[in-house]
């Protein structure tokens, strides 16, 4: 069976770890059929949309969407990306591998961030001079979606630590529904779990991050978590994450478009390929994920490694390192 995979490269060194992702991605025995459109802000300043109605459309027919980064057009780029995959939950897993110098090399943890509501709704206002708003949006459903795919998640991946964030006793309606809701599912499935105010946990995951498995956040929480994260395992340039829908998904690095090393040859192509492991498993190609996975922590553990890592080599060498493994 041939899969579409809709190709979103868009800004900065997103130009250069995508096609890495590709070269990995057609190094396999899976037949995929790439087609690759444009987003971002080149894109913008050409035609006037950062995010073109063609490649909208080819993300919502696409099976799967590989995207790179989005620079000033970020918020214009993947959150309407997430809508039109119908993605609803944000899977960012972050972990430690050998031979890296880690803050906290014990830490192995999937945040799954519901990704559809909170701050990021885009409710704000300016209400008067001086005073502007933002409405916070929390629902049942969502709530209860996410802490659904939370709980299958870690079943299905063997995480025995579940942690629901919240910030429930200063947001009390909000996060109280959400706290609530995600208490529930676990209730109904008689799933054992914590809670835990996700200031606090920000500091209990710096120091003692290997009490923690699978972490199930609000949009903000989950996104910020996930960041602090990053920083115990080695850096923005190994953190993959998923986008995930009911029928579609799309799957993209955590580090942005990092405009300061763009063209420069020296972006870490890590993360960017290891979310193309997702992407394989999410098409049901589980030895193939593993595959690259393993490819990828090879290539950390030995060396070449990029500049963030310590190394000298460019993204092209890593790349070539990885599909030696392969």
């Amino acid at each position: 069976m041939t899969h579409e995979i809709a190709v979103i490269p868009g800004d900065g060194i997103g130009q250069e770890v995508t096609p890495a992702a590709v070269e990995v991605l057609e190094a396999l025995d899976v037949d995929f059929d790439f087609v690759e459109g444009d987003a971002g802000d080149a894109v913008k300043a050409e035609t006037g949309e950062a995010l073109p109605q063609a490649t909208r459309k080819m993300a919502a027919d696409a099976d799967a969407t590989l995207f790179g980064a989005a620079g000033e057009t970020a918020a214009d780029v993947i959150l309407p990306l997430r809508e039109v995959v119908g993605s609803f939950a944000n899977v960012r897993p972050a972990v430690s591998y050998p031979g890296l110098d880690a803050v906290q090399p014990d830490t192995d943890i999937v945040f799954v961030r519901e990704n559809t509501e909170g701050v990021y709704s885009g409710i704000e206002d300016e209400i008067t001079e001086g005073v502007r708003t933002l409405t916070r949006v929390v629902t049942e459903e969502a709530s209860r979606d996410i802490a659904e795919f939370g709980f299958d998640y870690a079943k299905q991946n063997g995480f025995d630590d579940v942690t629901i964030a919240h910030k429930a006793n200063v947001m009390r309606e909000t996060d109280g529904l959400f706290l609530e809701t995600a208490e529930a599912v676990a209730e109904e499935r008689g799933a054992d779990y914590d809670t835990a105010l996700m200031d606090a946990l920000a500091m209990h995951l710096v120091m003692h991050p290997e009490d923690y498995g699978v972490v199930i956040c609000p949009n903000l929480a989950g996104d910020m978590l996930s960041d602090l994260a990053a920083g115990l395992v080695g850096g923005l340039g190994l953190l993959p994450s998923a986008n995930v829908g009911e029928e579609n998904a799309l799957f993209e690095p955590v580090h942005g478009s990092a405009p300061d090393i763009a063209g420069q040859g020296v972006a870490n192509p890590s993360a960017m390929i290891l979310s193309a492991a997702m992407l394989l498993d999410h098409l049901g190609y589980d030895d193939e994920g593993d595959r690259v996975r393993a490819a990828v922590e090879g290539v950390l553990d030995e060396g070449p490694r990029t500049p963030d890592l310590g190394g000298d080599a460019s993204t092209d060498e890593v790349t070539s390192a990885v599909l030696d493994r392969l």
